[in-house]
């Protein structure tokens, strides 16, 4: 029986719910990551004893599939997209947004499907959208692709964020300071392509880089739903 299916216990002797037990963890995790997480330390949050929480969850894995479901109640789109590129453009934007919010979630990004409620209601939303424009496996393969993507992108963004704030570097300090490393190696020749990149090369923010790779993907995605003339 999944955390899903299985009933919460009586509330006594403890005012305690599944509800406050998630947003005790979510807490946790936005403040200090996934290994801020512990059935102890959300008890301590909450002023209870720590094997109270195993009559609501059994295992720390079920708390982060609560966490996570809770979380895509922040992605569900708040109306159906008009048709399939909006429906994945809109998955791929609120999963970034939602993760920027939280940043554990990029750890738990790609793992088995998500059952919860709200997990299941953005997969029909999703899926919905590209509903009888092609074969089920073709509309599977769009899916995956678009969400390999952005599941990639969103964590090299937050791992750049968290090395920013552990280095003490920005992107731009982190550059000049390995500037004159990297300017020495280019002035071998030994690398032109790399080169052309480093002085000839658009440099873009993260929200533009997502945005360009994503359209690109999205269009890759059009000419398997095209049918061939």
């Amino acid at each position: 029986m999944t955390v899903w299916d299985r009933p919460e216990p009586p509330t006594r002797p403890v005012p305690l719910d599944r509800e406050r037990i998630v947003a005790a963890a979510i807490a946790l995790a936005d403040e200090g990551g996934l290994e801020a997480v512990s059935l102890r330390k959300v008890a301590g949050r909450l002023n209870a004893g720590p094997m109270r929480l195993y009559g609501f969850i059994s295992t720390k894995e079920e708390l982060f599939d609560l966490m996570v479901d809770e979380v895509y109640a922040e992605i569900l789109p708040e109306e159906q997209p008009r048709d399939w590129r909006e429906a994945l453009r809109v998955l791929a934007h609120r999963t970034r947004q939602a993760a920027l919010r939280h940043e554990w979630l990029a750890d738990l990004l790609g793992r088995r499907p998500a059952l919860g409620p709200n997990g299941l209601a953005v997969s029909e939303a999703t899926l919905a959208a590209l509903d009888n424009l092609t074969d089920v496996d073709t509309v599977m393969r769009a899916v995956e692709t678009v969400s390999a993507y952005f599941t990639g992108a969103i964590r090299r963004e937050i791992t750049n964020l968290r090395t920013e704030r552990a280095t003490g570097l920005s992107k731009d300090d982190w550059q000049r300071a390995h500037g004159p490393h990297v300017t020495r190696m280019l002035a071998t020749g030994r690398f032109p392509a790399l080169a052309r990149a480093v002085h000839d090369g658009a440099h873009v923010d993260a929200e533009t880089s997502f945005v360009t790779g994503l359209e690109w993907v999205l269009d890759a995605v059009a000419a398997k739903l095209t049918p061939s003339a």
